[in-house]
């Protein structure tokens, strides 16, 4: 399994829009094969972070999410709303193993 933690800012006027944009994404992401979670997240104390984590069934099924069409829309709608740039970190499951997903 892969997991990936999106870390994001977004500017303050476009909050409503992203999170609009991300659900979508997010809808049309589980349907995925190869994606076991995605979960999209705001932060409590301040509205304009928000973190994806997203669970993998392998390597490859994360380059594959990357190539779909509902990916694509969010990346060009989304694209203008970063504060700054995300920031990804990668994780591998120790528990519960691969088989607990």
């Amino acid at each position: 399994m892969l997991i990936l933690h999106v870390h994001m800012q977004i500017k303050p006027e476009y909050v409503e829009a992203f999170k609009e944009a991300t659900i979508e994404n997010a809808r049309n992401s589980v349907k995925e094969p190869g994606i076991a979670r995605f979960d999209f997240m705001q932060q409590e104390d301040d509205p304009t972070r928000f973190v994806l984590s997203e669970v993998y069934r392998s390597a490859e099924a994360s380059v594959q999410h990357k190539e779909t069409a509902h990916y694509a829309v969010w990346a060009a709608r989304v694209e203008h709303m970063f504060e700054q740039p995300r920031t990804r970190t990668r994780l591998t499951t120790i528990f519960p193993g691969d088989e607990g997903w």
